[in-house]
């Protein structure tokens, strides 16, 4: 993907992103995502079903980059196993930290390959990612 693509596609995601709502129903693990140097404050609204994210909503104030993954992540991991999820957000966290690996499950989240030039930006885009990573510790804690 060349740069102005992954540019556009950044730009969408954080001027329009998808599945950006509170969520109040009780059977969704709320988890927050925050970064004490910025104004990055993301909540995440999971919804697990027999060991699959069925739904995944977020809200908050964030900036262009943290929104931009957000949103892209949401539409991602919706469907995915805990497993497949695991190898997804390991494989986003070698692209952003330019770690060679095979990233052609990313889909969109491709768009952040150069993010690792702007290194105060990769905990931007990691944010979200990292945030689902504790939903699905918190997910396994509570299965009996």
């Amino acid at each position: 993907m060349n740069s102005e693509l992954n540019r556009e596609i950044i730009l969408e995601n954080a001027t329009n992103p998808v599945n950006r709502e509170i969520v109040l129903d009780p059977s969704y693990i709320k988890v927050n995502s925050n970064n004490e140097s910025c104004i990055d404050n993301i909540d995440l609204y999971i919804k697990f079903k027999d060991n699959k994210i069925e739904d995944l909503k977020f809200y908050g104030e964030a900036c262009a980059i943290s929104t931009a993954s957000t949103s892209i992540m949401t539409k991602l991991l919706v469907n995915k196993t805990l497993e497949e999820v695991n190898i997804i957000c390991d494989k986003f966290n070698d692209l952003v930290n330019h770690n060679e690996n095979d990233f052609s499950c990313l889909d969109e989240a491709i768009a952040f390959s150069e993010i690792y030039k702007q290194s105060n930006r990769r905990h931007c885009a990691l944010l979200p990612w990292i945030g689902i990573k504790k939903a699905i510790e918190e997910y396994i804690n509570r299965i009996p």
